[in-house]
């Protein structure tokens, strides 16, 4: 998975693709858990990790539009 660095310099639709890609994965490490199958335990938090850095990044950039939009806003009025 991408660093923040990295992730902040990807498209939205880019962020959007790695979050659905990563929660994917999270869903199969999940399964394999219960099934008594999964080998690498750390792989698990670290595909938790990548899920919160990506929705991190996708607020900060929702959050700086709101504002842009709030600004805009007031100075049109």
């Amino acid at each position: 998975m991408a660093r923040k660095k990295s992730l902040a310099e990807l498209g939205e639709t880019d962020l959007i693709e790695q979050l659905s890609e990563a929660k994917e994965e999270l869903f199969n490490l999940r399964f394999q858990l219960v099934t008594g199958q999964l080998e690498n335990y750390s792989r698990l938090g670290e595909v938790k990790k990548s899920v919160a850095r990506v929705m991190t990044e996708l607020r900060a950039r929702e959050i700086v539009a709101a504002e842009e939009i709030a600004a805009t806003q007031e100075v049109a009025n």
